[in-house]
């Protein structure tokens, strides 16, 4: 197996990486992290109130700090927060680490799975729907950039994503 055996997912909040990452962990026997929540922990309070009294910047300094350690565990699955892929550092090291994983997904199934989420600061706008048209189009390149494969999450199951993952995973 090449790089360390990691699968990290990548892609739009709402796209589903900590469902899939779960799922994945469990049918590898392989320990789950999720970066937003990693960051909840460290801090002791949620991520709009980090976005609250730190802004973006100051959630993304700790962003980069949480997926430096976590990139260095081995055999592991990790589901990186939407905006993970902004900074080349967390991309780099997205790359050099383990296996990555876009899950993408339409703007339309994002606001469908996201419309009663008000754990999302980046979404507690007027209009989500310009909100996410403009994140895709700013990190959809940062995405692909750093992609091994692509799985569309959006119009796949669960499960059948995580066999499509599987799949090639193991075909490593």
């Amino acid at each position: 197996m090449a790089k360390s055996e990691n699968i990290y997912l990548i892609g739009l909040m709402g796209a589903g990486k900590t469902t899939i990452g779960r799922l994945l962990a469990k049918s590898l026997k392989m320990p789950f992290y999720d970066s937003d929540k990693i960051i909840e922990d460290l801090t002791g309070v949620d991520i709009p109130t980090i976005f609250e009294f730190e802004g973006e910047v100051g959630f993304r300094d700790r962003e980069q700090k949480a997926l430096a350690g976590l990139t260095k565990l081995t055999h592991v699955v990790l589901a990186t927060g939407g905006g993970a892929v902004i900074r080349e550092e967390n991309r780099e090291c997205l790359k050099e680490n383990g296996f990555v994983v876009y899950l993408q997904c339409s703007v339309d199934r994002i606001l469908e799975r996201t419309k009663r989420d008000t754990q999302r600061p980046l979404l507690q706008t007027d209009n989500p729907r310009a909100k996410l048209e403009q994140l895709l189009i700013e990190r959809e390149p940062l995405y692909l950039s750093c992609a091994d494969y692509i799985v569309d999450s959006g119009t796949l199951q669960s499960k059948a994503a995580v066999k499509n993952i599987l799949q090639r995973y193991r075909d490593l």
